[in-house]
């Protein structure tokens, strides 16, 4: 996988803010290298958020957002403001673009409040420096740098380098729970809904994270899970399964094989595996009439038996005996008054960053609704999720509640 292939969810999210021409998008060009965003002396014309995909040493692939200005006006601009603080909610790092010939002004301010209420790491650039006959000393936290001169652009990174790396934890998607030397069995099936030609994106990260910690991946369909366990000698020391076959899998591997699904370790990697397992468990009290979400973070053209539309609202149907009001969103969507809802069903959340499954999550949590994901609402509706989880420390029913 090239620096070009690395998914949306794994790269740090650096987001540029800012008023209305202060030289935002100037900076972000200067930034990036390359004509990124609309420069332009009539205020607000950057609108919707503009996205660049780029490598920033030390860190690696990162991805650029620029955004509208925070202090637009008028109905058109009241929805750009409002797309901006969207994207705080996917916001690794902040940069706050500012010109340094003015004061700092209130929605500035209020940037700045955002960016601490969400304990997001940010740095204040005071662009257009070039203007000023001598330039003061600027603040722990801040950089003068002129856009149109490119003065200060490369002290720039590396301190959003710094800042972001700062933040960075490394975390293990399966290849601690296996251990250097061990082997674990995927089962991809290979149907309708499968993309022509390659893996999705949770089936690659494991396999990657596997050979990453010294481990085996040996991959099959569901239909020979079973002929390719008997064949394997020593025994692999866990299967891991697409959602979609989990009754089968479980099926057809030993009690003594442990047994996993990509979305229950993608919940695991995300941050939001316990509160996924009890909002399964909430299944059991859903009643008639109610309304239920079911969210996808990424969008794609779903076929006649996809997962989320087709799927999943069938299980629920045949498990409850009951009927719900299913709402559908994808992508970027995602409801900011959740109070209505007995129950949101999430994606894995591979094309999510973490900090953006994070927020969604809190966005569920302060409304008080049980969350769960695709793979975890499966399990539990299959009678197999507490053997899904022994695999994984601190997953226990008491641990769970």
């Amino acid at each position: 996988m090239g620096l070009n292939d690395t998914p949306s969810g794994e790269r740090v999210h650096i987001g540029f803010f800012g008023k209305r021409n202060a030289g935002k998008s100037s900076v972000v060009n200067a930034f990036t290298g390359q004509e990124l965003a609309i420069v332009s002396d009539t205020p607000g014309t950057t609108t919707d958020p503009v996205y660049k995909a780029m490598e920033l040493l030390p860190m690696g692939p990162v991805m650029i957002i620029d955004t509208a200005g925070f202090d637009d006006v008028g109905e058109l601009g009241g929805l750009r403001v409002r797309k901006t603080a969207e994207i705080l909610g996917r916001t690794d790092c902040a940069v706050l673009v500012t010109d340094c010939t003015r004061p700092m002004d209130e929605s500035e301010q209020k940037l700045t409040e955002l960016f601490k209420k969400r304990n997001i790491p940010y740095v204040i650039v005071k662009n257009k420096s070039d203007l000023l006959e001598s330039i003061p000393e600027a603040a722990e936290n801040e950089i003068f740098v002129s856009a149109l001169e490119g003065r200060n652009i490369h002290e720039l990174k590396e301190l959003v380098a710094r800042l972001s790396s700062d933040k960075e934890e490394h975390r293990a998607l399966v290849g601690d729970l296996i251990g250097e030397g061990g082997m674990a069995v995927l089962c991809i099936p290979i149907d309708k809904a499968a993309p022509k030609g390659r893996l999705i994106l949770p089936q690659q990260q494991v396999i990657r994270d596997l050979l990453e910690h010294g481990a085996a991946a040996v991959t099959c369909r569901d239909t020979e899970l079973k002929d390719v366990l008997e064949k394997l000698s020593p025994k692999p020391d866990a299967v891991i399964t697409d959602s979609q076959v989990f009754a089968r899998a479980d099926a057809d591997t030993p009690k003594d094989i442990k047994l996993t699904s990509f979305s229950i370790l993608m919940a695991r990697y995300k941050g939001f595996l316990a509160p996924a397992v009890r909002g399964a468990r909430a299944i059991d009290d859903l009643k008639n009439g109610d309304r239920i979400l079911i969210s996808e973070g990424c969008t794609h053209h779903r076929q006649c038996e996809d997962i989320g539309t087709v799927k999943l609202p069938k299980l629920l149907k045949k498990y409850t005996g009951k009927d719900f009001r299913l709402e559908f969103t994808s992508g970027r969507e995602f409801p900011d008054d959740l109070t209505d809802y007995a129950l949101v069903i999430h994606c894995g959340g591979c094309m999510l960053n973490a900090r953006e499954m994070t927020s969604r999550m809190m966005t569920v949590e302060e409304a008080g609704v049980p969350v769960t994901n695709y793979g975890i609402a499966i399990a539990y509706m299959n009678g197999i999720l507490e053997r899904s989880l022994e695999m994984i420390p601190g997953t226990g029913k008491t641990e769970m509640r």
